[in-house]
């Protein structure tokens, strides 16, 4: 009587051959050899974008805890923000100001500081001072808060 058939696998890499009846003849248990797959893919090297600033106006309802004035219905909240693009400005800006307690509703962008500027928006020195910060720090910048009250008040 025969021993259970002898299997070959052949590695790409050298096209070394490879006995798959490991030790003692038994299948499933053989060694690849030390070359078979020791060279591992360098993953390629993202280019690193640079990070802007980002003019966000975020609508937010009430909350418990949530610091607005009593009456207040919500407030607009005007930030700057830094982010590689401005999904990520905004995503930073939500997650901000849920861990400050607050409940965005909605989120619009007036683009970055080059963008407002090309659209005719007048920049003053104390705003620039605030993008550059926000630049610096990697941050959110809460820049001004309104609040909303109700149209019976």
């Amino acid at each position: 009587m025969q021993g259970p058939p002898s299997r070959r696998a052949f590695c790409v890499k050298g096209a070394e051959e490879l006995d798959m009846t490991g030790p003692a003849g038994n299948p499933g248990q053989a060694e690849p050899p030390e070359t078979a797959m020791t060279d591992t893919p360098e993953k390629p090297v993202k280019e690193k974008r640079p990070q802007q600033v980002y003019t966000l106006l975020v609508e937010v309802g009430r909350k418990a805890g949530d610091g607005l004035p009593k009456g207040a219905t919500g407030a607009g909240i005007l930030c700057y923000a830094s982010g590689v693009d401005e999904a990520e400005a905004v995503r930073e800006t939500v997650a901000i100001l849920k861990l400050a307690d607050m409940a965005p509703l909605d989120v619009t962008g007036y683009g970055t500081l080059a963008e407002r500027e090309k659209q005719g928006d007048e920049i003053d020195p104390e705003e620039r001072a605030l993008m550059d910060r926000a630049l610096e720090e990697n941050s959110v910048i809460v820049v001004q808060m309104t609040p909303f009250y109700g149209e019976n008040e």
